[in-house]
């Protein structure tokens, strides 16, 4: 199964991910897993990023479904971006079965926890906190990052699976976790 965990930059995707990793059978794989890396020889937004970044991630979730790995993808999307739908879309084509995972808090929040320690050490592109929390303030003005603004590319998608809508604000992430692992038990 591949459970996609979506939402704006710094809502706790990662953080989520790892602690339904701890709690199931599921591996995490973020999505700075292949950024880091990238950004190291290419740059940011080059053209060699952009197509290494996407056939990399296609190439692991390829490999996860045909060796039966539940795998946990946690990527920002926008979600009135086309190229992020036909991203999506690739990846979700590898496997049979496939669930979405919304968080959503509101922007102060996430500009708190885009500063944390935990973010910081995984995250190294994110270390320019000034850089960091531009970023995320431009991406709420440019980009539909939840289902709740509105009509939606992604609505189709979206709703030919399963999709919880979970509000991170004030909550744990193992509480957020145990709440994702009850539900998937509920639609697997």
């Amino acid at each position: 199964m591949l459970l996609v965990i979506f939402g704006p930059p710094a809502v706790g995707k990662m953080t989520v991910g790892r602690a339904v990793a701890a709690r199931s059978g599921f591996r995490l794989f973020h999505n700075h897993m292949t950024i880091e890396p990238l950004l190291e020889v290419f740059g940011y937004g080059t053209h060699a990023f952009t197509t290494l970044n996407g056939e990399f991630r296609r190439r692991v979730m390829e490999e996860a479904a045909a060796h039966g790995v539940d795998l946990i993808f946690t990527v920002v999307w926008a979600l009135d971006r086309r190229a992020d739908l036909r991203e999506i879309r690739a990846y979700v084509e590898c496997f049979d079965e496939v669930a979405f995972v919304e968080l959503r808090a509101d922007l102060g929040t996430r500009l708190e926890r885009n500063r944390t320690e935990e973010r910081l050490l995984h995250k190294a592109s994110k270390r320019d906190v000034e850089w960091s929390d531009g970023n995320v303030r431009e991406m709420e003005e440019r980009w539909q990052m939840t289902s709740a603004e509105g009509p939606l590319e992604a609505a189709e998608l979206l709703e030919r699976h399963p999709h919880l809508v979970l509000d991170t604000v004030g909550v744990p992430p193992e509480e957020t976790a145990a709440r994702i692992v009850a539900w998937l038990d509920e639609v697997r």
